[in-house]
């Protein structure tokens, strides 16, 4: 015999009907099982602090394992990224005779291009206004 002990339960008619019709219907095997459930699912949710933001325990893991799928994902792009970014900047640095004067502008003036763009750059948009320029 189990560990559990026996626990006399009152309801209404409705509350029997409901749990006749949906104990099954949700996997448990019993209309026992299913009452034991609901009790610990009832008291996860009262024993959080922000009731409103309650997720269930399975839930919270799936999120967390996607996210952290996710973050290694991003780090792994934004290195690569950083890598192609850090070649590409020694490419040309090494091929011109840049003075400071002229980075400092140039940086003065990418920031004002991210910001401008929202970070939405295009290599078309940028060839465009250097053409006007």
């Amino acid at each position: 015999m189990s560990d559990k002990t026996k626990f006399p339960v009152y309801m209404s008619k409705e509350t029997e009907r409901r749990l006749d019709q949906h104990y099954k219907a949700h996997g448990s095997t019993s209309k026992t099982a299913f009452v034991e459930n609901a009790i610990n699912f009832y008291i996860d949710y009262l024993m959080t602090e922000n009731v409103g933001a309650y997720l269930p325990k399975t839930l919270l893991s799936a999120i967390d394992g996607r996210l952290g799928m996710f973050e290694n994902r991003i780090a792994s792009l934004m290195y690569k990224q950083t890598v192609q970014t850090d070649m590409a900047m020694n490419i040309v640095a090494g091929s011109f005779d840049l003075d400071e004067d002229y980075m400092h502008r140039q940086r003065v003036r990418s920031i004002a291009n991210v910001k401008q763009t929202n970070g939405q750059l295009s290599f078309e948009n940028i060839a465009r206004r250097g053409s006007d320029e």
